[in-house]
């Protein structure tokens, strides 16, 4: 087929800057919950999939899949738990809430990162990049491009030890 290589180059090029918990088949079902507890605050799983299945297309969702969902999220770290909630039939129910970690996703996923890069002050990209920097798992190229940074700032207030 003419031209079909180049659009499977777009699109697998479209797609490196999304996170993963936002691609593949349980994408859509992560965002209900993301967006439903960014929303309403701590909820139970009963509450989750009520709300759940008042979304667009996701109507005929089960409750087994959204408790599974929950399960994984939580296991990920983008879900924690933030107490518990007696229910009417008399048991306690764990509530679920979002952790820093998924607010920090849900952002990343809504801002638009070169038009960030384009309009951030200097200050605020040096403190963003000495934020990834601290991360323990980085590549050895960028595990280069760390010490190159590290270069540049002791050039920018004298002082590398600050980070």
């Amino acid at each position: 087929m003419p031209g079909h290589g180049d659009w499977r180059v777009e699109r697998s090029k479209r797609k490196r800057g999304r996170i993963s918990v936002f691609k593949g088949r349980e994408a859509r079902l992560n965002s209900a919950v993301f967006h439903i507890l960014a929303l309403k605050g701590p909820l139970i799983t009963y509450d989750i999939h009520k709300e759940v299945k008042a979304q667009k297309g996701l109507k005929h969702t089960k409750s087994t899949n959204v408790l599974r969902r929950i399960k994984a999220l939580e296991e990920s770290g983008y879900l924690e738990k933030a107490g518990t909630r007696k229910t009417l039939p008399g048991s306690e129910r764990v509530l679920y809430k979002l952790s820093s970690k998924a607010y920090l996703a849900l952002l990343l996923n809504k801002i638009n990162l070169d038009s960030f890069i384009q309009t951030a002050d200097e200050d605020t990209i040096i403190a963003m990049l000495a934020a990834i920097i601290q991360n323990k798992d980085l590549t050895p190229s960028i595990l280069r491009l760390n010490i190159t940074f590290l270069g540049f700032l002791k050039g920018f207030d004298g002082s590398p030890e600050e980070i």
